[in-house]
Parts: structure tokens; sequence; C-alpha cells
């Protein structure tokens, strides 16, 4: 979501432009207002952007949301593709395609969640981006850029709306369904994240 618009990308890379009732699995929004603007110059990788960002943050146990505009040198993505029921969100991910772009321009949105959120958020940062036509995107995986502008707002209230019908209400969700060799801390990839 950018602007008060929806988009969504398909796991054929394709933008579509989507309605207020347009349903998803998870989201996280803000009303974005940057309360401070900062540029960051030559960002060679995402991990830069997070240090770059990192010193802006005034605590570790608020959220933030974030906008980065600019043209990026590289820029790489990955969208999700519809799968059958019984596939995991874990293994769906593993089929996931993946889009690399050059020399375009666009915009960031991240919204940064505190460690102690892993169970209703996804810790640290994470990073969805969309061109400035609005015709490619993703979910982050790097990036690279020469300049870029920076807006960032502390979110201090934090709501959570949850089904109220369907298979939601008799799921099991204290089961952790990851491996048994998969680390305990959260994996960055799988929320849908928009500002």
């Amino acid at each position: 979501m950018l602007d008060g618009n929806i988009y969504q990308v398909h796991g054929d890379g394709r933008v579509q432009r989507r309605q207020d009732d347009f349903r998803v699995p998870f989201a996280v929004v803000s009303r974005f207002q940057p309360e401070e603007t900062f540029n960051i110059n030559a960002v060679g990788s995402l991990n830069d952007l997070e240090r770059a960002c990192d010193p802006h943050r005034e605590s570790d146990n608020l959220f933030y949301a974030l906008r980065a505009d600019g043209v990026f040198e590289r820029m790489h993505t990955r969208a999700m593709k519809a799968t059958s029921t019984a596939t995991t969100l874990l293994a769906a991910a593993q089929t996931q395609p993946e889009f690399p772009f050059h020399g375009i321009e666009g915009t960031l949105v991240c919204i940064w969640s505190p460690r102690y959120s892993s169970s209703f958020s996804v810790p640290g940062c994470h990073f969805h981006f969309i061109s400035k036509d609005r015709t490619k995107g993703g979910h982050v995986l790097d990036c690279s850029a020469n300049e870029l502008r920076v807006g960032m707002q502390m979110l201090s209230e934090y709501e959570v709306q949850l089904p109220e019908v369907g298979s939601f209400l008799k799921t099991n969700l204290a089961v952790d369904y990851r491996p048994p060799n998969r680390s305990p801390e959260p994996d960055h990839s799988y929320a849908a994240r928009s500002v």
C-alpha cells in the first residue's frame, strides 16, 4: 500500500492495483506522516540501508514506518505465487519467483518492528518496493542506490485485527510449524508489509 493505494504483485511479476475490499492473510499498514526526513548516500545493499536508518530510531522498543524514494542501481524482489491449500507458507516460499531490476526509480516502504513483537509481527526491517510507474515491485531481497530520500515515523500504537469467522477460530496457533533445524528467530520473508 502506498499513498492510499493498494498494489498486488503477482507471481508472474505483474502489478495490479486493488480496491479496499481486497483481502490479504497478513498486512501491517500505517497512515504515514514522516516526523523526520534525511538523505542516505551510497547504499550498497539492503543491510547498508538498514544500518544507515538505525541511528534515526529513538528506541528498539517502538515500531517505525519508513519510506525511501530514489533511483535504484539494483533492485532484487520476489513475490509469492498461488499454491494448493495444503501447502505451508514455508514450502510456498521455496518456489517463489524472483525479479531483478536495474536503474529503476521507485519507492521502498518498510515497517521496523521490535524483537519482542515476534509472536504477532516480523522483528526488524521488512521492505517492499514499487516502481514509480507502478508496474514492478515485490518483497525486497536486496538493493543498491547512489542516493535515497528517506522519511521515518515512530509508531507507538499498534492495533491488531483478527478474523472472527473461519478456520482461524479453530486452528491451534500454539504449534510451531517450523522444521526442527530451523532457527527460532522469525524469518522476515513471509509477511506482507505495507506503509
